[in-house]
């Protein structure tokens, strides 16, 4: 099997935050190179306090996690998953890559995409597929350009088939970091009477509009630039946020001040190793569990304000 490698380099002080935010694009694991205890872990590790001059030279401010990527997986979301989350969180990066090619972005994204059926209802289908709707089921096209969400990716997956069991028409649905738009979107083809979707990069919030203009709902969808705090007011019935565990903790501190009277809030972006570390944060702040499910290593919960 061939795979890309993926490497970003970060401040150490931004290691534990970024290594949490690469771990979503793959759940079997990374490799951090780290030396700024060197020594130490030298001597209590290998017993050793002779190291390699080269390892000496390296830089002890930052670290550089690989991430590697198979042949049937889209390496080129992954890369711009990390680019918008990093940007979202304020950490300064380089992203390199072996083996993806943006010149040849477009046929990238037609190798790795494909019609997908999701849940009982939805099915996605990127724009260069057709598709034979035989079981009526709710057709989402999608374009994904530079922007997360094709539907594909675990996380994804799970919260487009929560949706399905809480969307209603009189649901008002909010998106916390919308990437390609395709959960808001998805809400306002389920029945939904409009969405807002918001993320900090502009890129994502273009490819949003045009991926709603393409399924013909942009009167009711709508996309802004910004984080939840400076561009969201209003209450919604339906909040969700498909982002990594430390950012939906801290979502739990304000997400009560826009979610309605009974609303419920969907999560995902949760590897299964940090599962503990939300619900504890959830039921701090009054929230219980009023469904959850899990996909590979992938956690997503609906929770209730008690």
């Amino acid at each position: 099997m061939n795979w890309t490698e993926i490497t970003i380099k970060v401040a150490g002080k931004d290691t534990e935050l970024a290594a949490a935010i690469a771990n979503m694009t793959v759940p079997y694991g990374i490799y951090i190179e780290d030396y700024s205890d060197l020594e130490q872990k030298a001597e209590e590790i290998a017993h050793i306090n002779l190291i390699d001059e080269e390892l000496l030279a390296k830089d002890r401010e930052v670290s550089i996690i690989h991430i590697y990527i198979s042949e049937c997986d889209n390496a080129l979301e992954a890369v711009e998953f990390l680019k918008e989350r990093f940007t979202a969180e304020k950490i300064d990066f380089q992203i390199g890559s072996i083996g993806v090619d943006d010149a040849d972005w477009n046929e990238n994204w037609k190798k790795y995409f494909h019609t997908s059926e999701i849940g009982e209802k939805l099915v996605i289908v990127p724009s260069w597929e057709t598709y034979e709707n035989k079981n009526g089921r709710t057709v989402l096209n999608i374009d994904p350009g530079a922007a997360f969400g094709t539907g594909t990716h675990a996380t994804t997956s799970l919260c487009l088939s929560l949706l399905e069991n809480y969307v209603t028409p009189e649901t008002s649905m909010l998106d916390i970091g919308t990437g390609s738009g395709i959960l808001s979107i998805a809400s306002v083809l389920l029945g939904a009477k409009n969405a807002i979707g918001v993320d900090i990069d502009a890129q994502s919030v273009k490819t949003a509009k045009e991926n709603a203009e393409i399924n013909k709902i942009a009167d009711k969808a709508k996309f802004i630039v910004g984080d939840l705090a400076d561009k969201v007011t209003g209450k919604y019935n339906v909040i969700c946020a498909n982002i990594v565990a430390d950012v939906i903790i801290k979502l739990f501190d304000n997400v009560e001040q826009f979610l309605e009277d009974g609303g419920v809030f969907i999560t995902s972006g949760i590897i299964d190793i940090r599962k503990d570390d939300v619900l504890n944060k959830a039921f701090q702040k009054g929230f219980e569990i009023a469904e959850e499910c899990y996909k590979d290593n992938w956690c997503a919960f609906v929770f209730k304000k008690i």
